[in-house]
């Protein structure tokens, strides 16, 4: 897979919206399935980062990466 994410991006991804994720999920200890749903991703936010693919990106030829 070729590297399609910039450095912004995942700096976003990893420091925002996984942690607001994981609060979303503590929050919504009520529901089970909801809870699940969340942690579930920003554990795709994190990969993603971590891998500096965005699967979704990749139909659409979007790149945030700086050339």
């Amino acid at each position: 897979m070729t590297p399609n994410m910039g450095s912004m991006d995942r700096k976003i991804r990893t420091f925002v919206i996984a942690p607001v994720l994981v609060i979303l999920a503590i929050l919504a200890h009520n529901t089970l399935w909801l809870m699940i749903v969340l942690l579930a991703l920003a554990v795709v936010m994190l990969a993603t980062s971590y891998v500096k693919t965005c699967p979704l990106y990749m139909p659409f030829k979007i790149s945030t990466l700086k050339k």
